[in-house]
Protein backbone atom coordinates (compact mmCIF):
# COMPACT_ATOMS: atom_id res chain seq x y z
CA UNK A 1 0.00 0.00 0.00
CA UNK A 2 2.58 2.67 1.30
CA UNK A 3 6.22 2.11 0.42
CA UNK A 4 8.99 5.15 2.10
CA UNK A 5 12.49 4.57 0.30
CA UNK A 6 15.05 6.54 1.38
CA UNK A 7 14.03 9.60 2.35
CA UNK A 8 15.83 12.55 3.18
CA UNK A 9 13.96 16.27 4.47
CA UNK A 10 16.55 19.11 5.47
CA UNK A 11 15.35 22.46 6.06
CA UNK A 12 18.64 24.55 4.88
CA UNK A 13 21.48 22.79 6.95
CA UNK A 14 18.75 20.64 9.30
CA UNK A 15 18.30 17.53 8.44
CA UNK A 16 15.02 16.38 9.98
CA UNK A 17 14.86 13.09 7.83
CA UNK A 18 17.77 10.81 7.11
CA UNK A 19 16.81 7.85 5.38
CA UNK A 20 13.56 6.63 6.46
CA UNK A 21 12.75 3.27 4.78
CA UNK A 22 8.91 2.29 5.48
CA UNK A 23 6.35 -0.33 4.09
CA UNK A 24 2.54 -0.30 5.32
CA UNK A 25 0.50 -3.01 4.44
CA UNK A 26 -3.07 -2.33 3.29
CA UNK A 27 -5.94 -2.09 6.43
CA UNK A 28 -2.92 -1.83 8.58
CA UNK A 29 -3.14 0.30 11.67
CA UNK A 30 0.80 2.02 12.27
CA UNK A 31 1.27 4.10 15.08
CA UNK A 32 4.71 6.30 14.54
CA UNK A 33 6.31 7.58 18.00
CA UNK A 34 9.02 9.50 19.09
CA UNK A 35 10.21 12.76 20.88
CA UNK A 36 9.28 16.81 19.93
CA UNK A 37 11.27 17.18 16.84
CA UNK A 38 12.22 14.13 15.99
CA UNK A 39 10.63 13.91 12.42
CA UNK A 40 7.49 12.61 13.09
CA UNK A 41 5.06 14.96 11.47
CA UNK A 42 7.82 15.53 9.10
CA UNK A 43 7.40 11.91 7.80
CA UNK A 44 3.62 12.09 7.83
CA UNK A 45 3.33 15.54 5.86
CA UNK A 46 5.54 13.28 3.37
CA UNK A 47 3.26 10.47 3.21
CA UNK A 48 0.53 12.99 2.61
CA UNK A 49 2.43 14.56 -0.09
CA UNK A 50 1.80 18.11 2.21
CA UNK A 51 5.66 18.60 1.61
CA UNK A 52 8.35 17.02 -0.99
CA UNK A 53 11.33 15.23 -0.15
CA UNK A 54 14.69 16.35 -0.06
CA UNK A 55 15.68 13.23 -2.00
CA UNK A 56 13.71 9.61 -1.58
CA UNK A 57 10.68 8.20 -3.12
CA UNK A 58 6.41 7.59 -1.75
CA UNK A 59 4.99 5.17 -3.81
CA UNK A 60 1.08 4.49 -2.69
CA UNK A 61 -0.58 1.53 -4.66
CA UNK A 62 2.41 1.46 -6.56
CA UNK A 63 2.42 5.40 -8.20
CA UNK A 64 5.50 7.14 -7.27
CA UNK A 65 3.66 10.28 -6.32
CA UNK A 66 6.63 13.12 -6.59
CA UNK A 67 6.89 12.15 -10.29
CA UNK A 68 3.35 14.02 -10.54
CA UNK A 69 2.84 17.90 -11.21
CA UNK A 70 1.87 19.48 -8.28
CA UNK A 71 -1.51 20.03 -10.20
CA UNK A 72 -2.27 16.39 -10.32
CA UNK A 73 -0.28 15.69 -7.08
CA UNK A 74 -3.53 17.56 -5.69
CA UNK A 75 -5.83 16.06 -7.25
CA UNK A 76 -4.40 12.58 -5.76
CA UNK A 77 -4.18 13.60 -2.56
CA UNK A 78 -7.46 14.87 -2.60
CA UNK A 79 -8.93 11.19 -3.90
CA UNK A 80 -6.45 8.49 -1.94
CA UNK A 81 -5.56 10.37 1.25
CA UNK A 82 -7.66 11.74 4.46
CA UNK A 83 -6.22 13.52 7.37
CA UNK A 84 -7.16 13.78 10.71
CA UNK A 85 -5.24 16.98 12.68
CA UNK A 86 -4.89 17.71 16.40
CA UNK A 87 -6.73 20.84 16.07
CA UNK A 88 -9.29 19.59 13.95
CA UNK A 89 -8.78 22.63 11.49
CA UNK A 90 -12.89 22.91 10.58
CA UNK A 91 -13.54 25.84 9.07
CA UNK A 92 -15.61 28.09 11.73
CA UNK A 93 -17.90 29.83 9.05
CA UNK A 94 -19.60 26.56 7.85
CA UNK A 95 -21.39 23.93 8.91
CA UNK A 96 -20.24 20.84 10.40
CA UNK A 97 -21.56 19.12 7.16
CA UNK A 98 -20.44 21.92 4.91
CA UNK A 99 -16.73 21.33 6.12
CA UNK A 100 -17.40 17.61 5.64
CA UNK A 101 -18.59 18.25 2.09
CA UNK A 102 -15.94 20.14 1.37
CA UNK A 103 -13.22 17.58 -0.55
CA UNK A 104 -15.79 16.71 -3.16
CA UNK A 105 -16.64 20.58 -3.35
CA UNK A 106 -12.72 20.71 -4.15
CA UNK A 107 -13.35 17.39 -6.48
CA UNK A 108 -16.50 19.63 -8.36
CA UNK A 109 -18.52 16.72 -7.63
CA UNK A 110 -22.82 17.24 -7.58
CA UNK A 111 -24.16 18.50 -4.76
CA UNK A 112 -26.76 15.63 -5.48
CA UNK A 113 -23.85 12.81 -5.01
CA UNK A 114 -22.05 14.58 -2.44
CA UNK A 115 -25.06 15.43 0.09
CA UNK A 116 -25.97 12.46 1.14
CA UNK A 117 -22.77 10.63 1.42
CA UNK A 118 -21.66 13.70 4.06
CA UNK A 119 -25.09 13.40 6.06
CA UNK A 120 -24.48 9.58 6.41
CA UNK A 121 -20.81 9.74 7.40
CA UNK A 122 -21.70 12.11 10.22
CA UNK A 123 -24.81 9.90 11.27
CA UNK A 124 -22.80 6.60 11.52
CA UNK A 125 -20.35 8.99 13.78
CA UNK A 126 -23.63 9.79 16.20
CA UNK A 127 -23.62 12.74 14.80
CA UNK A 128 -27.23 13.57 13.12
CA UNK A 129 -28.11 15.73 15.31
CA UNK A 130 -25.53 18.32 14.66
CA UNK A 131 -25.39 18.20 11.10
CA UNK A 132 -26.02 22.46 10.83
CA UNK A 133 -23.97 22.96 13.80
CA UNK A 134 -21.12 25.22 13.33
CA UNK A 135 -17.70 24.21 15.22
CA UNK A 136 -17.90 26.77 17.54
CA UNK A 137 -21.52 24.93 18.84
CA UNK A 138 -19.67 21.45 19.15
CA UNK A 139 -17.59 19.68 21.86
CA UNK A 140 -13.85 18.65 21.28
CA UNK A 141 -14.97 15.00 20.72
CA UNK A 142 -17.67 16.21 18.05
CA UNK A 143 -15.05 18.30 16.35
CA UNK A 144 -12.83 15.67 15.98
CA UNK A 145 -15.89 13.44 14.79
CA UNK A 146 -16.68 16.25 12.05
CA UNK A 147 -12.83 15.69 10.92
CA UNK A 148 -12.93 12.26 10.44
CA UNK A 149 -15.74 12.30 8.18
CA UNK A 150 -14.25 15.06 5.87
CA UNK A 151 -11.32 12.60 5.90
CA UNK A 152 -13.61 10.00 4.93
CA UNK A 153 -15.93 11.91 2.28
CA UNK A 154 -13.35 10.91 -0.46
CA UNK A 155 -13.22 7.06 0.38
CA UNK A 156 -9.59 7.30 0.73
CA UNK A 157 -7.43 4.30 0.79
CA UNK A 158 -5.08 5.98 3.66
CA UNK A 159 -5.92 8.26 6.64
CA UNK A 160 -3.55 10.05 8.22
CA UNK A 161 -3.89 11.58 11.85
CA UNK A 162 -1.33 14.37 13.41
CA UNK A 163 -1.81 13.88 17.02
CA UNK A 164 -5.42 13.40 17.10
CA UNK A 165 -5.86 13.33 20.64
CA UNK A 166 -3.42 15.78 21.58
CA UNK A 167 -6.60 18.39 22.72
CA UNK A 168 -9.06 16.07 23.97
CA UNK A 169 -9.79 15.46 27.34
CA UNK A 170 -9.57 11.50 28.38
CA UNK A 171 -13.05 9.77 27.66
CA UNK A 172 -12.96 11.72 24.28
CA UNK A 173 -9.56 10.03 23.71
CA UNK A 174 -10.82 7.22 24.29
CA UNK A 175 -13.78 7.49 22.06
CA UNK A 176 -11.09 8.86 19.43
CA UNK A 177 -9.45 5.43 19.49
CA UNK A 178 -12.75 2.96 19.16
CA UNK A 179 -13.19 5.46 16.21
CA UNK A 180 -9.91 4.67 14.84
CA UNK A 181 -10.52 0.94 14.75
CA UNK A 182 -14.45 1.56 13.83
CA UNK A 183 -12.78 3.00 10.36
CA UNK A 184 -10.71 0.34 9.67
CA UNK A 185 -13.36 -2.38 10.62
CA UNK A 186 -16.06 -0.28 8.29
CA UNK A 187 -14.19 1.57 5.76
CA UNK A 188 -10.89 -0.57 5.47
CA UNK A 189 -8.92 2.41 5.62
CA UNK A 190 -4.68 2.00 5.94
CA UNK A 191 -4.43 4.25 9.11
CA UNK A 192 -0.95 5.91 9.90
CA UNK A 193 -0.65 8.11 13.02
CA UNK A 194 1.69 10.43 14.86
CA UNK A 195 0.96 10.04 18.60
CA UNK A 196 2.46 10.85 22.16
CA UNK A 197 -0.60 8.92 23.63
CA UNK A 198 0.72 5.89 25.02
CA UNK A 199 -2.81 4.22 25.05
CA UNK A 200 -3.70 5.31 21.47
CA UNK A 201 -0.16 3.89 20.35
CA UNK A 202 -1.21 0.50 22.30
CA UNK A 203 -4.53 0.24 19.46
CA UNK A 204 -2.32 0.19 16.74
CA UNK A 205 -1.38 -3.19 14.58
CA UNK A 206 2.79 -1.51 14.86
CA UNK A 207 4.69 0.88 16.87
CA UNK A 208 7.53 2.31 15.00
CA UNK A 209 9.95 4.67 16.31
CA UNK A 210 11.91 7.72 15.28
CA UNK A 211 15.20 9.09 16.90
CA UNK A 212 16.78 12.00 15.41
CA UNK A 213 14.80 11.90 11.95
CA UNK A 214 15.69 7.57 11.17
CA UNK A 215 13.46 5.01 12.74
CA UNK A 216 14.57 2.50 15.19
Amino acid sequence: MIEVKNIWKSFGDLEVLKGVNLEVKKGEIVAIVGKSGAGKTTLLQIIGTLDRPTKGQVLIEGTDVFKMKDNELAAFRNKHIGFIFQFHQLLPEFTALENVCIPAMIARQKESEYKPRAEKLLTDLGLSDRLNHKPNELSGGEKQRVAAARALMMNPDIILADEPTGSLDTQNKKELSDLLLQLRKEYGQTILLVTHDKDLAKMADRVIEIVDGVIK
